[in-house]
């Protein structure tokens, strides 16, 4: 069946989390991925683990399927004559180096455009291109920190919080993504590539949204609040007998039949709680009342009891019980893939269903330079050639 983006070619030259993450995406949509990695060791994150399956990073495997891998020295004169050739073939490069690197190696897009005028070149960094703070390196859990985000993360009582997976990164992928698929629209109107910039300090300034939106409107800077919501009470997790429910009391028709469920309807002539701008003032008090009600039901009680009222409300899951959800299994979002050294391992799926041209997983991610004699043989290479090249360390 075929995809979206069948028949464009992306040359990637990332690594870690933001820039795979992003030619994953475009891998999974039915682009060719050709992955550009350093001879004897490759993308970074293949050695971050444990845990390993049979010397894979699970850390790897989770964001580099549907690509095809491919060892270039960039550093040999050789090497880089065959990236000019992929770039000469591609339609789209993907790189994550720290701004200037890219300098060094005369792999810029004023560079890569000589070579092929209509590409579309995304570069995703720390902070951009034009930042104050360019040059600096980054990781996840400092652009999380310096974007804010850890200033709204955690108790108010306790340090600022990381989130539990890399947000910053995550979203910077999308963002590059996003800006792919438009530049590739505008190149259908005009047959001109460009040059997109993503920022992973952009990407989570963009989704502090309402946060931000707060402090733009009175100049006070929100803090941490725990699980609550700053504007929705109640809109937190509760203690139960054996553990803890979440409610998400979204309005006043809710909290109506919340209360009526609870027994409490009392709690509408309270002045403290009576509408959402009064409960906001008075989430403290009004968490005391409700989990001296909640501990007295398990969590599965609580759920049964507030969906059959049409109350929204939850569990707090472990990752075992959310991957082994019969949702999970009906929605295709755990796959399985047979890997050249792992044997069958299991990855997440894609997560946007498009009804004609739907997205797959067809391809494991690759080990280190699997698909180098391919490549070299696609774009005319001999086999006598490359067994030179290999001996000379240029592949």
């Amino acid at each position: 069946m075929q995809k979206p983006l069948s028949g464009l070619k992306v040359v990637d030259l990332s690594r870690f989390i933001a820039g795979p993450y992003c030619t994953m995406k475009l891998g999974d949509m039915g682009a060719e991925v050709i992955k550009v990695e350093s001879p004897g060791k490759g993308d970074d994150s293949r050695a971050l683990g444990p845990p390993f399956l049979e010397g894979e990073a699970a850390y790897y495997l989770s964001f580099n399927r549907n690509k095809k891998s491919i060892t270039l020295n960039l550093r040999d004169e050789k090497a880089r004559h065959i990236l000019h050739k992929l770039i000469a073939e591609a339609d789209i490069l993907v790189e994550n180096f720290r701004v200037g690197v890219t300098e060094k190696m005369g792999l810029t897009y004023e560079d890569v455009k000589k070579i092929n005028e209509e590409i579309i070149y995304c570069s995703i960094t720390g902070y951009g291109h034009n930042s104050p703070y360019r040059e600096k390196p980054s990781f996840d859990v400092m652009i999380q920190g310096e974007a804010g985000l850890m200033s709204i993360t955690g108790f108010p009582d306790g340090p600022p919080q990381r989130l539990g997976v890399a947000i910053a990164d995550v979203l910077g992928g999308f963002h590059a993504v996003e800006g792919i698929l438009l530049a590739l629209i505008n190149r259908m109107k005009t047959g001109k590539g460009q040059f997109i910039d993503v920022s992973l300090m952009d990407s989570i300034i963009a989704i502090l949204t309402y946060q931000a939106g707060n402090y733009l409107a009175t100049g006070e800077a929100p803090g941490r609040v725990g699980n609550r919501h700053p504007m929705i009470t109640p809109y937190e997790s509760f203690e139960t007998s054996d553990g803890y429910v979440i409610f998400a009391v979204g309005n006043q028709r809710l909290w109506e039949s919340f209360v009526k469920v609870l027994g409490r309807e009392d709690l509408n002539q309270d002045p403290r709680f009576s509408d959402m701008k009064s409960r906001n003032q008075n989430p403290g008090e009004l968490k005391i009342i409700l989990e001296e009600i909640t501990r007295g039901k398990t969590t599965g009680e609580w759920v049964e009891i507030m969906e059959k009222a049409g109350v929204p409300c939850g569990r707090i899951r472990t990752i075992d019980q959310v991957l082994t959800d019969p949702h999970v299994d009906i929605r295709e979002m755990v796959v399985e893939v047979e890997h050249s050294t792992a044997g069958p391992i299991k990855l997440i799926g894609v997560p946007t269903k498009l009804s004609l041209t739907p997205g797959a997983v067809t391809l494991p991610p690759p080990t280190l330079g699997q698909h180098t004699v391919e490549i070299l043989n696609s774009l005319g290479y001999k086999d006598e050639d490359i067994k030179m090249m290999q001996g000379e360390g240029v592949v």
